[in-house]
């Protein structure tokens, strides 16, 4: 599913250089739960952006499910982000004034879906992630747990080729926190391709495999 391939990104700012990932390679198969691990500083928030189209590699090549992600044009990224990429932010990223089913329907209004294919995906995604009970709320109506399931149905939206979750669970309570994990696990199950940035041992345990990362080198794969 992803191919990261002698993988660089170094920034220019005057005469200076700095180097956030250094020749990283790796190999995520399809229906795998990776978790990225690194302290602050490690290369992780570059690698999250690159592999979530959202920055390009200064050096080296990414597929994504058989697209070359490194060489494409602004337009054909924002393409891939929408059809490809389903995000799980650690701030949630809702709209705040709208409902949760409203917020689920975003991604697909935005490609085209009819209206009423969008409420439909949109139920069965909130069911999925227990919120049947709560479609019709505002996210400041809802808990963070509850803002971060809204979320984590928003990614599934698009039936992406992979989630790609950043701290999912940083601004949650413990408990919160394991209730969101344990819905990661259970679309692991159901054969999605999950791909988590954590910097919390806890956290990553929780995935199948853990690629850690120390000073924009891969360490552990």
């Amino acid at each position: 599913m992803i191919t990261v391939s002698h993988l660089s990104k170094i920034y220019k700012n005057a005469d200076t250089e700095t180097v956030a990932l250094e020749d990283v390679s790796f190999e995520i198969k399809k229906g795998e739960f990776v978790a990225i691990m690194g302290p602050s500083g490690s290369g992780k928030s570059t690698l999250m952006h690159i592999l979530g189209a959202l920055d390009s590699p200064t050096k080296g090549e990414y597929i994504l499910d058989g697209h070359d992600i490194s060489k494409l044009n602004d337009d054909e990224l924002a393409d891939i982000r929408n059809r490809k990429i389903g995000f799980i932010f650690q701030a949630y990223n809702l709209l705040p004034r709208i409902s949760a089913l409203k917020n689920v329907m975003l991604p697909m209004s935005y490609a085209g879906i009819t209206k009423e294919e969008q409420i439909e995906k949109a139920e069965k995604y909130l069911k999925m992630v227990g919120l049947e009970n709560r479609m019709d709320h505002t996210s400041n109506q809802l808990s963070g747990g509850q803002q971060q399931r809204v979320a984590i149905a928003r990614g599934l939206a698009m039936n992406p080729s992979i989630l790609l979750a950043d701290e999912p669970t940083g601004n949650l309570a413990s408990v919160q926190g394991q209730e969101i994990m344990e819905i990661f696990e259970k679309l692991h199950k159901q054969g999605h391709t999950i791909v988590m940035i954590t910097h919390e041992p806890e956290i990553a345990k929780h995935a199948e495999r853990i690629i850690k990362i120390l000073d924009g080198k891969i360490v552990k794969n």
